[in-house]
């Protein structure tokens, strides 16, 4: 039986030396930017990985020659703005879509809607049209709108499988294991956090209670622990003081997610990621949870698990604010000319 811990089958580095074989075409739509650029190089590195093709709207023909001398299999094409974006995607099996602007210090990611809804539709309506069976990994925020903006668009074209549409959340995960690890002088490769919920501020819900190891807490280092998982991409805007946003780490997982999404293409067995997705397993229609994935997609949704009574709160308090985001990205598509 596979385990509901959320620590990935395989971890990074062995996907950077394994020898296993394998022929999926992936493409990163917003390549030149500041996590395109490392999740690109994650992915050259990858022998999973046997056509990566870039988009962009400026700069990709330099990034996809700078990568394509790499002696790895991977062979890179570059594509640049609007005309090019149809010849990107023909043929991908895996789309990662990292394109939008950064936030910006006092900003939140629901500050990023108008920008990026545009950006995340565009994209979507091209996958439609040229790969309408490809895996969609969406990381462009607001995430809690972007995957109903994605699915919305999906579906003006008849093309719409809920299997196949995630919102990649592993940063959240990937934070959590590192934060708890630290607090308890752990291994973080040995530490699997489920994060449930959403992708912004109170929406991420960490479940500390469903640790692995089984970790406990003071009530009040487990709030401000909770608080620093929900704020921590903040904390690194705030960091870095105007010039962007967490792009290293959330390239990292990002790979992380489409190194997962791929090992259970190839028929791996077992492989559970959290993500966000169309979901019944709450009143949202949207909601991440650890996800089993298999050879089409989402497999089985393993639900929420057994919470804490903190935690049962933070669902709680989270509905409003990602009813609200979900409608908003449902609207912006209802309302497209």
């Amino acid at each position: 039986m596979f385990s509901r811990a959320v620590r990935p089958t395989v971890s990074l580095a062995r996907c950077l030396s394994t020898s296993s074989q394998n022929n999926a075409k992936v493409a990163v739509l917003g390549a030149s930017g500041g996590i395109g650029q490392p999740l690109s190089l994650l992915l050259k590195n990858s022998p999973l990985v046997s056509h990566l093709s870039l988009y962009d709207i400026a700069h990709t023909p330099g990034v996809a020659a700078d990568l394509s001398h790499i002696e790895t299999r991977a062979q890179v094409t570059g594509h640049m703005g609007p005309d090019q974006l149809d010849a990107a995607l023909q043929g991908c099996d895996v789309v990662v879509i990292p394109a939008g602007v950064p936030r910006k210090p006092g900003m939140t990611r629901d500050d990023l809607f108008n920008t990026n809804a545009t950006i995340v539709a565009t994209l979507a309506d091209a996958c439609a049209r040229n790969c309408p069976e490809a895996m969609i990994c969406i990381i462009a925020n607001p995430v809690n709108s972007t995957i109903p903006i994605t699915s919305e668009v999906m579906k003006k074209h008849g093309v719409y499988n809920p299997n196949r549409v995630f919102g990649v959340t592993t940063l959240d995960i990937v934070r959590a294991n590192a934060f708890v690890a630290e607090l308890k002088g752990l291994d973080p490769a040995r530490v699997s956090v489920p994060v449930i919920g959403g992708h912004a501020g109170k929406t991420i819900i960490p479940l500390i209670s469903q640790c692995t190891p089984k970790v406990e807490f003071p009530a009040d280092q487990l709030a401000a622990l909770t608080g620093r998982i929900q704020e921590a991409g903040t904390e690194v805007v705030k960091a870095k003081a105007g010039a962007g946003s967490a792009t290293l780490s959330m390239a990292y997982a990002g790979a992380r997610f489409t190194f997962s999404v791929l090992d259970a293409m190839n028929g791996k067995e077992g492989v559970v990621e959290c993500s966000y997705v169309r979901s019944e397993e709450t009143e949202c229609k949207y909601f991440s949870t650890p996800i089993l994935l298999g050879k089409n997609g989402i497999e089985k949704n393993l639900g929420l698990g057994k919470l804490s009574a903190f935690e049962e709160k933070l669902v709680a308090d989270a509905m409003d604010e990602l009813k609200a985001s979900i409608k908003k990205g449902e609207d912006f598509v209802a309302n497209m000319k």
